[in-house]
């Protein structure tokens, strides 16, 4: 049986690689033509320790100076070595461009465009490689903007297995993604983007975890729920959901329709105020929490100093800035 490990690079850039049976990681990666950190290729140098954020796996055999048992206990294993059991999200420690290899572009047609209120719209891609391309739920894309040499970028709203991509836009006033969705778009329109990008991405819920989104920051939350929807979570999931008026509400009834399907999944919404507000000392779980937060930079923020008030500090806690404007800002993507 094949399965197929996501491989994070230090940059954002994230590459899947297809392992078959008792296939190492290294050797699957260099096939792709990956070259992830590597010397000795016989588990006794330690080069190549990745940390094994989701998934299960053989270690293989190594030496105690490559790998303790501490850092086998944490999820550190020898990609030289290692064997998949099930899909693998592997964190490598370098650059993509020091494992000589980049994020692939994908060319795709727009098949549906949706204004889902007077400020945020919803757009589809269908790519012409859909099996080629895949993707972390959280994950983002870049986005050429038709008709202008700009890019902007956008976190995936669907979730990696539906057939076409979808995401979400706040409409601005000057924005280059907002004049073209505004003015110009029509389906049919060719549109390419490359990825995918980024280190906001579901990892396996272990623990209650906890979603905290404002505006259109929402788009990654509900592309980590369709994966949820798909395969069920053993701990509970509270989202709570920000936005500045009540004219920029969108996706409500697909949040409800998440609630419907999956087991101990919650959620909550809030206009004018910090989603802090609405969260409750259950939804902290005594610090044994996972926490995920996308949106502005002062929202974000402004998570980070309630936790800190609370004296909460959490299992992990992930995070993604953007900037409305629709550039890039801090580790974030922008919508």
């Amino acid at each position: 049986m094949s399965y197929q490990v996501a491989l994070t690079f230090e940059d954002g850039i994230t590459r899947f690689v297809t392992c078959g049976p008792d296939e190492t990681v290294a050797d699957a990666s260099y096939k792709a033509r990956i070259n992830i950190p590597l010397d000795c290729r016989d588990g006794a140098c330690g080069t190549c320790k990745s940390l094994c954020e989701s998934g299960r796996y053989d270690g293989g055999d190594y030496i105690e100076e490559a790998l303790s048992d501490e850092e086998a206990a944490q999820g550190y294993a020898l990609p030289c070595q290692m064997t998949p059991q099930s899909d693998l999200v592997l964190r490598i420690p370098a650059t993509s461009e020091a494992a000589k290899t980049a994020a692939a572009t994908h060319s795709s047609t727009l098949v549906a465009l949706e204004k889902l209120s007077e400020t945020t719209v919803a757009f589809t891609l269908e790519p012409d490689d859909r099996a080629a391309l895949a993707f972390l739920p959280g994950q983002y894309v870049n986005v050429a903007v038709p008709g202008t040499d700009v890019t902007r970028s956008y976190s995936f709203s669907s979730g990696p297995a539906e057939g076409q991509v979808s995401f979400l836009v706040r409409l601005t006033e000057d924005g280059a993604m907002s004049g073209y969705l505004r003015d110009r778009a029509q389906p049919g329109d060719r549109i390419d983007f490359t990825g995918p990008m980024g280190s906001f991405y579901l990892r396996a819920i272990e623990r209650p975890a906890l979603l905290l989104a404002g505006g259109t920051g929402l788009a990654p939350l509900l592309s980590m729920l369709e994966k949820l929807a798909t395969e069920p979570p053993a701990h509970p999931v509270h989202l709570v959901y920000g936005v500045s008026a009540d004219r920029d509400l969108v996706r409500l009834e697909a949040l409800a329709d998440y609630a419907a399907v999956i087991p101990g999944f919650t959620y909550d919404h809030c206009v004018k105020e910090y989603v802090t507000g609405r969260l409750e000392p259950r939804h902290l779980n005594d610090g044994d929490v996972d926490v995920y937060v996308c949106g502005p930079p002062p929202m974000v923020e402004a998570v980070r100093a309630h936790l800190a008030e609370q004296g909460v500090t959490p299992a992990h806690f992930h995070t993604e800035k953007f900037a409305p404007t629709g550039t890039a800002a801090l580790a974030g993507a922008a919508r």
